[in-house]
């Protein structure tokens, strides 16, 4: 099946934002969390340190393995498929994402979904869980050192999340997410490199767990804060997200930010071209093989005319588009033809 093309009503405007409550807020530090995160990320540069000079190779490779492998989950999983709905996938494939994003250690699907379609709908207003207008620290980490301000909290309640309870493995995994991140993300982890190469315990658990975790963390806590803050807008210059080649380097892929802002259910999270997306590598190399299926994705004419309506000129066939030039990907030189383009659109197909 070819993905679907969605049609300019689909793209995603930014909402006029309507507080349920006028009083003032003043933020107030949760000193646990504060305190909690700055000892996790003090032994997490030990274990780092411990990574660089006392664990084996083995280990060293499969800390960064099972980092990459759970940041995928995040992207793929959590991201793409269950937050906006751009495909749907097997329930073979979903087990195995539900499986992966434990082992990220990112809460349980559930609440990372509906933060996430909350961030979107009240995107950098005080709505909106991680803030990207009150600083890159709170975008980052302070939104999660802070009491919630009272319109999170009150618009938090009205995030649909039918779709989402009608998962079973989403809701088992919410049910049981305590015992299975300690099993997942914590014990196999740590455990796998001991039983196997005999590597040192407390080595293997400071690498293979906790410093994989904080700086797997910190990758996708830059999508929320630097892809916000630092980049330029070529598809809409009214909304805050930006183009961050650095984050889309290591979250792969998910720093292509005013576009996914742009059109958030595009499989892609990027215009077709784009460099540093494996994940859409992924999802497209799964369609054809099956597990994923129903991809979605943003008609070359709407971003075209996102381009030339709201972008700030910065996309690089801005002035060739603008003189009447035939649509073309960003990475292209000529434009494609008509037979060139929907050969492309359709190699994206499931069994």
């Amino acid at each position: 099946m070819a993905a679907k093309e969605l049609n300019d009503m689909d793209v995603c405007e930014k909402i006029a934002f309507k507080p349920e409550t006028e009083k003032p807020f003043k933020a107030r530090i949760v000193w646990f969390n504060a305190i909690g995160f700055l000892i996790l990320h003090l032994a997490a540069l030990y274990g780092v340190f411990l990574g660089f000079t006392a664990i084996t190779w083995k280990t060293f490779i499969w800390g960064f393995f099972v980092g990459y492998l759970s940041t995928e989950s995040v992207t793929i999983g959590a991201h793409r498929m269950y937050t906006h709905k751009a495909f749907k996938a097997t329930f073979a494939t979903r087990l195995v994402i539900n499986f992966l994003f434990t082992l990220a250690g990112q809460n349980c699907m559930w609440v990372w979904v509906r933060d996430h379609r909350q961030h979107h709908r009240y995107s950098d207003t005080v709505a909106d869980p991680h803030d990207a207008s009150q600083g890159f620290f709170f975008s980052h980490i302070g939104w999660l050192m802070y009491k919630k301000h009272p319109e999170v909290l009150a618009k938090g309640k009205h995030i649909d999340m039918s779709d989402i309870e009608k998962d079973e493995i989403v809701m088992f995994q919410k049910k049981y997410y305590k015992t299975l991140y300690v099993l997942i993300s914590i014990a196999l982890p740590t455990v796998i490199p001991y039983l196997c190469w005999g590597e040192d315990l407390f080595n293997s658990f400071m690498w293979s767990y906790l410093a994989r975790t904080i700086i797997t963390l910190n990758g996708t806590w830059c999508v929320n804060s630097w892809a916000h803050l630092y980049g330029v807008k070529p598809y809409n210059t009214d909304i805050y997200p930006r183009e961050s080649e650095f984050v889309a380097f290591i979250s792969s892929g998910e720093g292509w930010h005013n576009f996914h802002h742009t059109f958030p259910w595009d499989f892609r999270a990027a215009e077709f071209g784009k460099h540093y997306n494996f994940s859409a590598t992924v999802i497209t190399q799964l369609a054809k093989w099956g597990f994923v299926y129903d991809l979605k994705e943003a008609k070359p004419e709407m971003i075209k005319s996102r381009i030339l309506k709201n972008g700030d000129g910065t996309h690089p066939k801005h002035t060739q588009l603008q003189k009447g030039a035939e649509w073309a990907p960003w990475g292209s030189k000529d434009a494609p033809t008509s037979e060139h383009a929907s050969s492309r659109r359709n190699i994206v197909s499931h069994g």
